[in-house]
Parts: structure tokens; C-alpha cells; sequence
């Protein structure tokens, strides 16, 4: 069952690691956005009203990256170690629908209810070029 050495050089390795690089560029989004798409005076990102829960989440996902990464180095059975990527992909997809649902009801609507059409238009084709990431992902 357990994989030769050899096998610990696979792309599996890379993906515990890009998956690592998730979760702190997630992480960093979360803790403090450096765009200023969603914040203006008097408005906030829409995850601020959960930002305990998605850093919580962040950190769980983080921890299962850092499971993965060590069963790579203890040598574990490939299919182990596949089923553990899933379910951290599902985890990072089930933050990444969070934050665009935010998005769309906070910092869209936001826009919208402000009567700025150009700025909800923006902030509307924003939401769409980061949906056709997580889908291409």
C-alpha cells in the first residue's frame, strides 16, 4: 500500500503545496481586501459580517493542506491522498461561492442601490471574471 519514494516527487506534492498558496492568498483576502472594489466610505465588504466564520473555515482548509502534504511524506496510498485533495478543493470551493455570493449581495447591490450604474456594472462584470476562474479551477 504505501507508495515508493519516488512516487513523493509526483504533481500530488505540488498540488498540497498550490493549495497551501490557496488558502494564504484567501486568507489574505479575507483579513484585509488591498483593492478598493467593495470599500468606500460608510460600506464594507459583504464578508465582513462573517469574517470569524470564513477565517475559521480558512483555517481548517489549511490544516487539511498541511494533512496532505504530510501524508505525501509519510508515504500514504495515492487514492488516500486523492480524496483528501477533494475534499479540500470542495472546502475551498464552498468558501470561494461564500464570498461571491457576498459580493454579489453586498458590494453589487450596493452599487446598484446607490444608482451608479457604471459602478454597479463594474462591480457586476467583476463578480462574472471571478466566476469564470473558479470555473476554469
Amino acid at each position: 500500500m504505501a507508495t515508493t519514494a519516488a512516487h513523493s516527487t509526483n504533481p500530488g506534492v505540488d498540488t498540497a503545496a498550490n493549495a497551501a498558496a490557496v488558502v494564504e492568498s484567501v486568507e489574505s483576502a479575507v483579513e484585509g481586501h488591498s483593492g478598493d472594489s467593495c470599500a468606500t466610505e460608510g460600506h464594507h465588504h459583504g464578508y465582513i459580517s462573517d469574517k470569524t466564520g470564513y477565517q475559521k473555515r480558512m483555517r481548517r482548509i489549511e490544516g487539511q493542506a498541511r494533512g496532505i502534504s504530510k501524508m505525501i511524506d509519510d508515504e500514504k496510498y495515492c487514492i488516500d491522498i486523492l480524496t483528501q485533495i477533494s475534499a479540500l478543493t470542495s472546502a475551498l470551493e464552498s468558501v470561494a461561492i461564500g464570498l461571491v455570493d457576498d459580493h454579489l449581495k453586498h458590494c453589487v447591490m450596493d452599487a446598484a442601490r446607490l444608482g451608479n450604474a457604471e459602478e454597479a456594472s463594474a462591480k457586476l462584470k467583476e463578480a462574472t471574471d471571478a466566476i469564470a476562474r473558479l470555473v476554469r479551477s
